[in-house]
């Protein structure tokens, strides 16, 4: 296997070291220290996926982070990995690539009738064709056709590591300016990280021909390097790209490994101060058709010659507006590589420029603009124009450069300011007092310097002051000699954009051509980041690093407003994209959360429990009995409860203690009920409300001393709640002294309801009192039973008589066997949860987060008055008041009877309007809860409809899922309306 376009010597490559690996099927070869791009240039392949929209040819076309095209498929099977730049795939021994477009193959795409037919896919025909009969109608097919990639299906073997780190500086990239910074703060004794995306430092200093104090470049960078490992404060993070910058200095990092240990570690990082060495990006530029594969960054095209010793073409045509591509041709012609003209934008070339081409032999064309390019699977010609004159020229390598632009995504992701510099046609930096996030620098070719010499020497000067800052002395360090010495770069042209019938890219990314531009200004869609969604530039995984600038150019000539005017979108993070298994690193299965279970477990599984998770808990759902069916089991579970006396273990409820003088006052104004006038060993059911007025939460608050309280919080909700309880005492009434402490694992709760609890318990050695004129309804107290202390709570959520005991969690399973045994003859049933919500269904009790939502507030559930007659301030107080939450018209809850008796309902029915006979039509409202009742032979529901308590008796009709039925609107009640059971 011949690497055709291999150069025979240079290179920064193990020649020594033949990789084999396969694109598509076919085998090829590579050397170590090869990228997989540079290997599949080597063998000749440009061609290697198909564009987004239209799936035209694409190639490789940048040798970094940038890359639009090479978005490949690597590896197989539960290993796979979609969406890899080819141009930052280290080549290894038996690497598999594979294209993530084109049906049935990359060469024969029938998706190339998209192309075709272009015409009727402009910017934004998604969002006008694809309405009917819904976007999930036409959703595969559309992703199928976008060549997305494709998630393996099996679970990953990989394993993924986490950690965190602080330090003094963190330097991004490890360019010339990079190392430079990290030598000095190294070297005054700060602790310092260093991060590159790059397998090995220098960044452009690996591909850049300049001689550093007489020698090539990549011996300074060694030199450096060792220097840098051998200080003990610094830490090299090789093959590691700073995804994102946050608030507080805080930064994520992706470091891929280099071992069978782990495949990548995310890192997260708090730095007293960051420093950008970024470096900047080169831009590509916009003619008829410049999207051909074999047009390429000139970067790119001189990266891979003289750090991968690949040429990536034989004849190569050179179009530029500024003067870095002109190193471009020196190094292709050092190589032996023809370099048949270059297309010089501009309508003066400077001297220099001029006199290093005449002696390479080298034709410059000054004020040349390219009209079209020829070719299918790669260019084969361009034509080019030179005032009235039109030319044709040969060749497989278009090597185009539109300026630089700094990659200062980071410094966006922490808010910092950009200015559009006319002289480099690009966003800098804004260095202006205030506009650069606190602890941040930007230096290189990041802030905009133009030559080596200036890079190393501002590196050093904004490194020694950050070091004065943090209280650190610098010292200078060696500056390496730049020669040749780069001359200043004059002003880089404004790309001008050609008035043509053939398309344009702006971005190949997402296949955004100029066109796209104009219909979005026509449609109004001007503003930079309504233009950006409408066009789809630069989101998703591109983050605009090729196509913004042109992007923002063709903006500014459509809409005739300067670049200054139309501003920059916002970049986000990450950076480029990070893997679901670094984020997840680990917590995946049973480790993605803890798995809390009750402290009674032992003795659930002896019955037999059926267990699901709720909130986070593993709980008893229902407990069958031998072959018995799950709504069997839940059946007789709940006519135990109803007839007998039934044992439900609910240690999950959540249990908040709040405590100190101010305790009374701070719940006052937590909670929509009052607390005030709670006496001691009272119980009151409370509500809990946003600052919106929305029921967020509800529970027991029960007075156990004068300044302590205990909360009752719905299970899911507990730690959510402490949160809240903390936040308002610690930000908005610090000066209430209260303490909050959650005890909900410290206690198990054992509810023993039913007509013969109190029968039940009075079995149990215990000195408390049970009768009904000791312990009543909504009453608490404290004692012992069986020489534990307990708490005992009389409050219902089934509508029966019941108690509620409060045990030490670690005496919960030997006290459930107790129960258990015990009550064999009172017929005692342990029931789940599934009985528990259709016996709270039964008698009408709303639970929060089934039949409330985000819009739900007191009245909406009956509790309007309670919240009028609390003279005194709580959270959500005011907003009450507001018109929309007295509308009467609102969804108020009802309880909702099927008119056929025999007739099944379920949640997520909606309420048609009266006049309406069948959907579509406007919702009424919806059932939230329903179940059959094993207690009164039928199923009931509650529901939320509009003006529901006006409408008690009326019939409706119910839609759901394509069928429609009659119910009867009563009274959210179904069992035992005068609380008989409950206060027996």
């Amino acid at each position: 296997m011949n690497q055709d376009f291999r150069l025979a010597r240079g290179g920064l490559i193990d020649r020594e070291a033949t990789l084999n690996f396969s694109f598509n099927g076919r085998p090829l070869q590579g050397y170590a220290g090869d990228s997989l791009a540079a290997a599949l240039l080597a063998n000749g392949i440009h061609h290697v996926a198909r564009s987004f929209k239209f799936h035209r040819a694409r190639g490789i076309y940048s040798a970094g982070e940038e890359e639009p095209n090479a978005l490949l498929e690597i590896g197989q099977g539960a290993q796979r990995v979609p969406n890899c730049r080819a141009t930052l795939v280290p080549l290894q021994e038996g690497l598999l690539a594979r294209s993530q477009t084109g049906w049935p193959s990359l060469g024969c795409d029938l998706g190339r009738s998209f192309d075709f037919s272009h015409r009727l896919w402009p910017a934004g025909f998604y969002n006008k064709t694809f309405k009917w009969p819904a976007w999930h109608h036409w959703e595969g097919m559309i992703r199928r056709l976008a060549g997305l990639g494709r998630a393996p299906d099996e679970a990953d073997p990989d394993h993924y590591e986490k950690t965190n780190a602080h330090c003094d500086l963190l330097i991004c990239g490890a360019g010339p300016a990079g190392l430079i910074a990290a030598l000095v703060a190294g070297r005054s004794g700060l602790q310092v990280i260093i991060a590159d995306q790059d397998e090995q430092f220098g960044g452009s200093l690996n591909w850049d021909s300049s001689l550093l104090d007489e020698r090539p470049a990549v011996h300074w960078v060694s030199e450096v390097s060792k220097q840098l490992s051998a200080m003990p404060n610094v830490l090299l993070l090789p093959r590691t790209t700073v995804t994102a910058s946050y608030d507080h200095q805080l930064a994520t990092l992706l470091q891929r490994g280099h071992s069978n240990n782990w495949r990548e570690c995310l890192w997260t990082v708090r730095s007293r101060a960051t420093l950008l060495a970024t470096g900047a990006i080169e831009q590509s530029q916009v003619f008829p058709l410049n999207d051909r594969p074999g047009i390429m960054l000139a970067s790119a095209v001189r990266h891979y010659a003289n750090r991968y010793a690949v040429a990536a073409g034989r004849k190569v045509v050179i179009s530029t507006n500024n003067d870095s591509a002109y190193q471009t041709a020196t190094d292709l012609c050092s190589h032996g590589i023809r370099v048949a003209a270059v297309l010089d934008q501009r309508q003066e070339v400077p001297t220099a420029m001029l006199q290093q081409m005449q002696q390479l032999d080298v034709i410059v064309y000054p004020a040349a603009q390219i009209r079209s390019t020829r070719g299918s699977k790669r260019i084969r010609s361009l034509i080019w124009q030179q005032g009235e004159r039109r030319q044709h020229l040969d060749c497989d390598v278009l090597a185009v450069s539109g300026g630089w632009a700094p990659r200062l995504h980071l410094l966006c992701h922490a808010r910092g300011s950009l200015r559009f510099d006319s002289h480099r046609q690009a966003f800098l930096p804004d260095h202006q007092a205030g506009q650069l996030p606190r602890g941040f620098a930007v230096i290189g070719s990041a802030a905009g310097d133009s030559t080596l010499a200036e890079v190393l020497a501002r590196a050093e000067t904004t490194s020694m002051a950050l070091c004065e800052a943090l209280g650190a002395k610098a010292s200078h360090v060696h500056q390496p000699r730049v020669s040749p010495g780069n001359l200043e770069h004059p002003r880089i042209m404004a790309q001008p954009l050609q008035s043509s019938r053939k398309r344009q890219w702006l971005d190949l990314a997402h296949d955004v051509t100029l066109a796209d531009a104009e219909l979005a200004v026509r449609e109004g869609f001007d503003a930079v980041e309504h233009f950006k969604r409408f066009t789809t530039t630069g989101m998703s995984v591109d983050q605009g690093k090729t196509g913004n600038i042109n992007a923002f150019l063709a903006l500014s000539k459509i809409t005739g407003r300067s670049i200054e005017d139309i501003g920059t979108t916002t970049f986000r993070p990450p950076y480029t994209p990070v893997t679901l298994g670094a984020l997840a690193a680990g917590h995946t299965g049973d480790d993605y959360a803890p798995r809390r279970v009750l402290a009674a477990e032992n003795t659930h599984r002896n019955l037999q429990a059926c267990f699901e998770d709720y909130g986070g808990w593993q709980r008893p759902d229902y407990y069958p009995k031998e072959s018995e069916s799950a709504e069997r089991a839940i059946q007789r579970e709940v006519l135990a409860v109803r007839n007998s006396v039934g044992v439900y273990d609910n240690s999950p409820i959540g249990k908040i203690e709040v405590r100190g003088p101010d305790a009374a006052e701070f719940l006052h104004r937590m909670y929509m009920n009052k607390v005030h006038g709670l006496a001691l060993g009272q119980c009151r059911y409370g509500l809990m409300l946003n600052e919106s007025g929305v029921i967020i939460d509800d529970g027991i608050i029960i007075r156990l001393a004068e300044d302590h309280f205990l909360l009752n919080t719905t299970s899911g909700g507990a730690s959510r709640i402490l949160g809240w309880l903390e936040e308002w005492s610690q930000t908005e009434w610090p000066k209430l002294q209260v303490l909050i402490d959650d005890v909900s694992s410290q206690w198990a709760n054992f509810t023993v309801a039913g007509p013969r609890a109190r029968e039940m318990l009075l079995q149990l050695n215990s000195n408390i009192d049970f009768s009904a004129s000791a312990l009543s309804h909504m009453q608490a107290v404290e004692g012992e039973i069986e020489g534990l202390q307990v708490r005992v709570n009389r409050i219902s959520f089934s509508g029966e008589l019941s108690y509620e005991i409060n045990i030490a969690s670690t005496c919960a399973n030997e006290f459930l066997q107790h129960l258990l045994q015990l009550g064999v003859a009172l017929g005692i049933t342990a029931y789940g949860i599934e009985a528990l919500m259709t016996l709270r269904l039964e008698k009408g009790y709303m639970h929060v987060g089934s039949d409330t939502d985000g819009e739900t507030i007191p009245d909406d559930v009956g509790w309007g008055k309670a919240a009028l007659n609390k003279a005194e301030d709580f959270i959500g107080k005011r907003s009450l008041m507001r018109p929309a939450s007295r509308d009467p018209d609102r969804r108020q809850l009802v309880g909702l009877l099927a008119v056929d008796s025999h007739q099944s309902m379920r949640p997520g029915g909606h309420f048609l309007p009266e006049s309406a006979k069948r959907a579509p039509a406007t919702t009424q409202g919806w059932i939230t809860s329903a179940a059959f009742s094993p207690t009164l032979h039928r199923h009931v529901a509650l529901g939320m409809l509009r003006s529901g308590r006006e409408r008690l008796g009326q019939t409706l009709q119910v839609y759901d899922a394509g069928k429609t039925y009659a119910v009867k609107i009563v009274p959210p009640c179904f069992v035992d309306r005068e609380n008989q059971r409950l206060r027996s």
